[in-house]
């Protein structure tokens, strides 16, 4: 029996009782306006039915505890681990999804179907699906016709198998590179960003599949830090960071949008009114839905305390236009329907809910056709075309930063040696679906060039220097009476001193935790308390040198009595090792004591035993095998991620290290970058003769790039971010306001080591005949600005054309320099074209004093270039 009929008859099993689908009614019948249709359905339907509109989770039909009878919104199916190939297993997951829709179609009171949802933010985050190069590298290819395949590609993989809705695309900017989802974005310029969002929202609409523009309105806060609080007036977010969530609304009709953990100006982002109902719904005049970040609206509660409980968190955010709780399990549903039961929300915005959530599902039609078609499904995941899209992405995604001599592309017959794990690793960033087919980049280089041994490779030192590890389990144990057990006993204590009687006692297997929202026990407050944790360690063959806490600190380690380390000052939180000798096989008496008062409690017991991290001799390696070549490929990268800010952007471990071997050996060192966001690089820059940025570029990203480094493919992708000199410069972005005096530091320049739409190529290009006609329009007008681009070098290749425009004088402070414009061309060699441009109310416009959008009368200058600071042509446009 097939998938679909497996979990249909689980469907039925757990069904109540009843009649669905109502056949008759007026909500059935597709020839009704949606507006009728919504009314008729609202009117039928029971408050539970009604709180279940509002509610979505991750979760399929298999836990019988699970009560679905009176419907969801949408749930978003686990995927399942399958064999076969990818359209195998697209099919079977198709099948599954129907299945699961048929439940709620069927055998539900009203029939209504769930919007079955999913992440898509560069491939459909499921088994099978093509895996397009990361968000950022999109961006850098900055061919919004590209874009808008991609997307549709990826469009067309989700509806047929039955999502229809996906949490993408991510329209947050990225003005602190540090932040650890900067691969999500589409860059740090407003009119980027809306371009490419509009771009990539248009195709999932037109394939009847909501797209989900996030995180309104930011996701970033001080420091690059996720989530972080912002705290800026109205004039930076209407000109900075509404834009690119206005295109996708007005332009691209978004049928959904999601919101931001973190707070805006004091309110939570899930509960803020002014941003959900004045701005969202009144002013942009939005007609879908609402959603919360996973989570996010209980955030209120535990993280923002601006609530004193979860149902009132709840009521406040209905009230202040969320229309859908997001929560990470079936389970936590409770205080939600908590809020609604007990009418601490009304019946008028409920309703208001519920029918923004109906007319979408009427609006993407599926009622009349809710299923998944797997014969479709099947079909697009094999169809090569995807793949050779990828491809062609990723090719086109690809930045040349550096290319001295040129020593790029390699010659034909050179021996080539690739070093470092990202060249086998092929990683695919966040959000990623598995990646059946991809293909590393050492994979491809050898493939491409085919002579064998002419690519060899060495792993190096890796990205990361593990100097300890948490202590095991298994070599923690405590007695108890005459037996000796796992684990060590924990005493837990409701004030700092470990005083009185515990509060809690039991066994912890091992000592590895983070009390972040709350604290260790229920009765224990998050940030008041204190544990002992006592028993024996064992030590394993091999002995142990150094044993430690990380976390914050306020702890002490004793072994057999001894006090080994002492940090009970509450100060910061870091790693602290002491220096021991543990013999192997021998059995220690052990006590850690450790006390928060401030929350966020952390503390890990860790020790060196097992480490084995001889970098310098990784590096020898590699250095022996550079020598040995016509060519080293240094292919190094970052850790990053949801979560994952970086304090620093050099590369992690001892890449750096590396890439100064390898450069010291004489052969010619080209450094591969992999990664999402900017990289400092003055420890080596001036000592490598080539550098390209190729981000994280999806399942063909090793053919993409050996036919860069080879030459068979021209890099023509441009700089999305702006990447610093040093992270001093931070938040750096090339569209800031006029300083008051200079923005140079003492020990560095306030210049960009990259700048903003920085590349190069394997040509060269000329610019001239720069037009502007007319030079002179009213307000409400529109000017065209041509010129000429011609390739002068030897190969085709690709340019892209920026314009940029700077108010010469305004009534409040205006950005040195805006992107008003660009245009991705290809050119055969000695190939001259025109390209034009069009300057009007959008690009010229700005917030005047009081807050009103308006074009002043003045001269505003307008440029093209290669760049934000690679500027070729210069005139003026006069606003009369």
């Amino acid at each position: 029996m097939h998938c679909r009929s497996i979990l249909t008859l689980l469907a039925l099993s757990l069904a109540a009782p009843g009649v669905s689908g109502q056949s008759g009614t007026p909500y059935r019948d597709p020839r009704l306006p949606v507006v009728d249709r919504v009314r008729d359905l609202l009117g039928r339907m029971t408050l539970e039915e009604k709180f279940w509109q509002l509610y979505m989770t991750p979760g399929d039909l298999h836990d019988s505890t699970q009560d679905y009878s009176h419907g969801a919104f949408g749930l978003q199916i686990p995927a399942v681990a399958l064999a076969g190939t990818p359209a195998d297993i697209a099919r079977a997951d198709a099948q599954r999804i129907d299945s699961i829709q048929t439940f709620f179609v069927e055998r539900t009171r009203l029939g209504i179907p769930i919007v079955p949802f999913d992440e898509a933010v560069h491939g459909l985050v499921r088994p099978g699906a093509t895996v397009f190069p990361q968000a950022i590298a999109l961006a850098a290819t900055w061919d919004t016709a590209l874009v808008a395949h991609v997307a549709a590609t990826i469009a067309a993989e989700t509806a047929t198998r039955g999502i229809r809705q996906v949490l993408s695309p991510v329209l947050n900017l990225s003005r602190d590179v540090r932040w650890g989802r900067v691969e999500e974005t589409y860059g740090e310029d407003p009119l980027l960003a809306a371009t490419m969002g509009r771009a990539f929202i248009a195709a999932f609409e037109a394939a009847g599949v909501a797209a989900t523009p996030k995180h309104f309105v930011a996701n970033v806060g001080e420091g690059g830090r996720d989530s972080y609080p912002i705290e800026w007036d109205e004039r930076e977010l209407e000109e900075t960071y509404f834009p690119p969530f206005a295109a996708a609304i007005q332009d691209a009709h978004a049928h959904s949008i999601m919101t931001a953990y973190n707070s805006v100006n004091g309110s939570p982002a899930t509960q803020n009114h002014w941003l959900l109902t004045e701005v969202l719904k009144r002013r942009w005049g939005f007609p879908g839905f609402v959603i919360s970040d996973a989570a996010a609206t209980g955030g209120a509660t535990v993280l923002h305390m601006t609530e004193p409980d979860t149902p009132t968190a709840a009521r406040d955010a209905y009230d202040a236009g969320l229309d859908v709780v997001f929560q990470s399990s079936y389970e936590q549903y409770r205080p939600y329907w908590e809020a609604i039961r007990r009418a601490l929300v009304s019946d008028s915005v409920v309703d208001r809910a519920v029918a923004r959530v109906l007319r979408a599902k009427f609006e993407l039609g599926l009622f009349e056709h809710p299923y998944a078609d797997p014969d479709s499904a099947s079909r697009s995941a094999a169809d090569a075309t995807h793949q050779a899209l990828a491809l062609e992405a990723a090719r086109e995604s690809i930045v040349l930063l550096k290319n001295a001599g040129p020593v790029l592309p390699i010659r034909p017959g050179r021996s080539i040696a690739v070093i470092g794990p990202d060249a086998v690793e092929a990683r695919l960033g966040g959000y990623s679906p598995p990646g059946e087919r991809r293909v590393s980049i050492l994979d491809g280089l050898r493939a491409a060039v085919g002579a064998r041994g002419r690519v060899r490779y060495e792993a190096g030192p890796g990205r990361a220097t593990i100097e300890y590890l948490p202590v095991p389990a298994g070599a923690l144990t405590h007695d108890s009476g005459s037996v000796r057990r796992p684990g060590l006993h924990a005493a837990y204590y409701d004030n700092i001193t470990l005083s009185g009687g515990a509060l809690l006692d039991r066994i912890d297997p091992r000592v590895d935790f983070a009390w972040t929202l709350d604290g260790p026990a229920p009765g224990i407050a998050r940030d008041w308390y204190s544990v002992r944790w006592t028993g024996r360690l064992l030590v394993p063959a091999g002995g142990v040198r150094h044993i430690g806490v990380v976390g914050s600190d306020g702890y002490r380690l004793y072994l057999d009595g001894r006090l080994v380390l002492d940090d009970w000052e509450k100060r910061s939180s870091a790693a602290r090792l002491a220096a021991v000798t543990l013999e192997p096989g021998k059995s220690y008496e052990l006590r850690l004591e450790f006390f928060e008062t401030t929350g966020n409690g952390r503390v890990r017991l860790v020790w060196d035993a097992g480490v084995s991290n001889d970098w310098r001799a990784a590096i020898g390696r590699a250095t022996r095998l550079a020598r040995a070549s016509d060519v080293a490929v240094v292919v190094a990268g970052i850790e990053e991620g949801e979560f994952r800010d970086r304090a620093s952007l050099r590369l992690p471990g001892h890449q750096d290290e590396l890439i100064r071997a390898v450069a010291a050996t004489g052969t010619p060192c080209v450094v591969v970058l992999v990664g999402g966001s900017a990289i400092t690089m003055s420890a080596w820059l001036d000592r490598v003769e080539a550098v390209l940025d190729v981000w994280y570029p999806g399942e063909a990203g090793g053919r993409a790039i050996a036919a860069v480094l080879l030459g068979n493919s021209n890099p023509g992708g441009r700089l999305p971010i702006t990447f610093p000199v040093s992270e001093g410069q931070l938040p750096l972005v090339y569209d800031h306001k006029p300083t008051g005096r200079g923005d140079d530091y003492v020990d560095l320049t306030g210049q960009p080591l990259f700048p903003f739409g920085y590349g190069l190529s394997y040509t060269s290009f000329a610019y001239s005949d720069l037009t502007i006609e007319p030079a002179e329009i009213p307000p409400a007008g529109r000017a065209t600005v041509r010129c000429r681009v011609k390739n002068v070098g030897s190969r085709a290749g690709d340019e892209v054309v920026q314009l940029y425009v700077k108010d010469e004088l305004a009534s409040v402070t205006r950005p040195v320099l805006q992107l008003a414009g660009f245009q991705r061309i290809r050119l055969a060699p000695g190939e001259e074209r025109e390209v034009s441009f069009v300057l009007g109310r959008g690009a010229l416009r700005m917030l005047d004093r009081d807050l009103k959008w308006v074009v002043e009368p003045g001269v505003f200058r307008v440029l093209v270039g290669a760049s934000s600071r690679d500027l070729r042509l210069r005139g003026t446009l006069t606003v009369r």
